[in-house]
């Protein structure tokens, strides 16, 4: 037996050597701090296990759901949209519920690639961009984010012959693994180019509720970007619902119906008793995230000022719960992350592992307490290198 040809393109997994450490480290009876995973640690809010526990005992939600979501879900969607960005979408065709942001984003490429067709990924990213891609026989192209330009992808770079097949651009603000944020000068560029090329907008907005100074906005917020955009939204960062599996697609009513075409010959849709969770969720956002984000934050200031007086190098993200670091004296990222768990019992994530645009950096992730932080602060300030 063989495995395909697309599947051999998979890049090799790169944490592989990094868990393989990590699980001989905690045999040998190691106390180790895991920084690397981006799973909080955070219960989902009671009031979200209660609905849950009455939902899940409703008979009519035993079947099968509705393909696109019920529209129960979707309209809370556009309640939560109209209210935070001021957009009004119709929740019958701009709308559709998705298994958790993930799986619409893996999907998604599958409604408009063809094989030699080029999708723009940012780098470093998300690797499930440049894996959609790979999946559906299309052409990854990078586009490398860097610190001098703030983490965001410098269009006027790509090449002309790029551009003219390329089908799909790949967006993720705030920005996983860097922490960035886009100003709205910048998605004004965005929608002017992909209009000019003719090319799909694709705004991966998963953590666009965790934020700790002003509110990220939308890109369906920029003059036309409904005409050329999708953007996919997650329940599990905002709310600490990542096992829960549900988000949601939002904006061009033609790609949303694309995307859920596709979906229904793969999936049976999300389990009804989540939506129900879900819209519950998103209709009591402003009570229930500000105590979550509070907690994240108090984490992000305690340890970007240890980090800072250790002597590391970063940008203070005002989103997202990851801290994106230089590597010191410019290491390899895989071998700092390497020396850091054999030699303090810290894991943290290379960022070769998000694109060769991430080497010399590392990920830090805000999902331990802050007593774990402290301690690992202090087995940082330990550390030879």
């Amino acid at each position: 037996m063989e495995i395909s040809q697309r599947l051999k393109k998979i890049p090799p997994y790169l944490f592989v050597e990094l868990d393989r450490l990590k699980n001989e480290k905690i045999k040998q009876g190691v106390d180790v701090i895991d920084l690397g995973i981006g799973d909080p640690d955070i219960p989902t809010p009671y009031e979200l296990v209660e609905v849950a526990k009455k939902a899940i005992e409703k008979a009519e939600y035993h079947r099968y759901p509705s393909n696109w979501g019920s529209l129960f879900f979707r309209k809370a969607c556009a309640d939560y949209i109209k209210r935070r960005f001021g957009i009004k979408l119709d929740p019958e065709r701009e709308i559709l519920a998705l298994i958790g942001s993930k799986e619409g984003i893996a999907h998604f490429p599958i409604a408009f690639i063809n094989p030699g067709d080029i999708v723009l990924c940012p780098n470093p990213a998300y690797p499930v961009y440049h894996l959609g891609a790979i999946f559906t026989d299309g052409i990854p192209y990078y586009i490398p984010l860097s610190w001098e330009n703030n983490f965001l992808p410098d269009l006027s770079k790509i090449p002309q012959e790029i551009l003219e097949k390329a089908k799909i651009m790949w967006l993720n603000y705030p920005n996983n693994p860097t922490g960035a944020t886009a100003t709205r000068e910048f998605f004004k560029e965005v929608i002017k180019f992909a209009k000019k090329y003719n090319i799909i907008v694709a705004h991966d907005a998963a953590y666009i509720e965790m934020y700790y100074e002003e509110p990220p906005i939308s890109i369906l917020e920029i003059e036309g970007a409904k005409d050329i955009a999708i953007e996919f939204h997650s329940l599990s960062k905002t709310f600490c619902m990542t096992g829960w599996r549900i988000g949601f697609a939002v904006g061009n009513g033609f790609l949303v119906s694309a995307l859920a075409k596709v979906k229904s010959n793969i999936d049976s849709g999300v389990f009804t008793a989540i939506q129900e969770v879900g819209a519950f969720a998103l209709n009591n956002l402003e009570n229930l995230v500000p105590p979550l984000i509070s907690i994240f934050k108090k984490r992000r200031d305690f340890l970007t000022e240890e980090l800072k007086n250790l002597g590391y190098q970063f940008i203070k993200p005002s989103a997202t719960f990851y801290l994106w670091v230089k590597t010191p004296n410019g290491l390899p990222s895989q071998e700092f992350c390497k020396r850091v768990l054999q030699d303090i019992g810290v894991v943290v994530t290379p960022g070769i592992g998000f694109g060769s645009a991430g080497e010399g950096y590392f990920r830090i992730a805000l999902t331990v307490g802050e007593e774990r932080l402290k301690e690992a602060v202090q087995r940082f300030s330990t550390l030879q290198i």
